[in-house]
């Protein structure tokens, strides 16, 4: 499969339908995998695609110096090619001033991920060419089995839970800097005249910090689970997005990035909308 990404990316390269490639690259066979900018048809060795591709590229295309390539081409999972409907929706670019290369995907890390394991689209269904056939088996929907688990603890565990994880937070903003959906010039958390939220790294600060951000991406997560696998310390930061992914699933009936023609949450209603949240 990886030759044949990579006589594509070349093609649309030599063709000049694109500038530049956004992927996946390895220095070394058993090196770390990471984002790689393509920009001439002799560089798509470069380009490489296996079970370590972990990032979600799409956080790159609302990135100035990006932009500053011109017309990208990116390789996304079926599951990362959420993010790009989201953002389209959300006016960060034009659909036609992308071009997106699908790839099937069986699941990342070894073993898989506990994303993969309940991932429901292996293959990608907007892409401009896709490359590459899946063999996932279809499976049950248990995107929520580890917040069900945590949910069960007694509230006041549950505080506990939160107060030790998040004394650990350093505030390197990782989590921030991962997320697609943060694409913000100027985080609410950087402002400070006057100053939004504690920007030091205090249990209070940090629970600002990490709830102000979960709120913000309420309705607009697609569970990519990057800012939890990029925390330096560890915190499993998916739990909070899991708890609001489940709430406009339950109350609004919708689900990010899954449909490009369904208005996001935010800024549109429906009469049928549930209105047992409202006290």
């Amino acid at each position: 499969m990886i030759e044949q990404l990579r006589e594509t990316c070349k093609r649309l390269l030599e063709e000049g339908k694109v500038n530049v490639v956004i992927g996946y690259g390895q220095d070394t066979p058993n090196g770390p995998v990471h984002p790689v900018f393509v920009t001439r048809p002799d560089q798509v060795e470069r380009l490489v695609w296996n079970d370590q591709c972990f990032h979600n590229l799409a956080t790159y295309l609302t990135r100035r110096d990006v932009k500053a390539l011109g017309k990208p081409a990116i390789i996304v999972k079926g599951c990362d090619e959420r993010a790009i409907v989201v953002l389209e929706q959300e006016s960060q670019f034009k659909r036609e001033d992308i071009y997106v290369i699908g790839v099937a995907c069986d699941g990342v890390g070894s073993p898989h991920l506990a994303k993969c394991a309940a991932c429901g689209v292996h293959m990608p269904r907007f892409a401009d060419e896709t490359v590459g056939e899946s063999n996932a088996q279809p499976v049950a929907d248990e995107r929520f089995a580890a917040l069900d688990t945590f949910l069960q603890k007694p509230l006041q565990e549950r505080l506990e839970y939160w107060m030790q994880e998040l004394s650990r937070c350093i505030k390197c903003y990782a989590c921030r800097e991962v997320c697609p959906m943060c694409y913000c010039p100027r985080c609410i958390v950087d402002k400070n005249r006057p100053t939004a939220l504690d920007t030091s790294a205090t249990l209070k600060g940090n629970f600002a910090w990490q709830i102000t951000r979960a709120f913000h991406q309420s309705g607009r997560c697609v569970s990519c689970g990057e800012c939890g696998r990029v925390c330096p310390a560890g915190i499993d930061l998916s739990l909070l997005n899991l708890s609001l992914t489940r709430a406009a699933e339950e109350h609004f009936d919708y689900r990010a990035g899954m449909d490009k023609d369904t208005p996001p949450i935010i800024g549109s209603y429906a009469l049928e909308d549930k209105e047992n949240f409202i006290l």
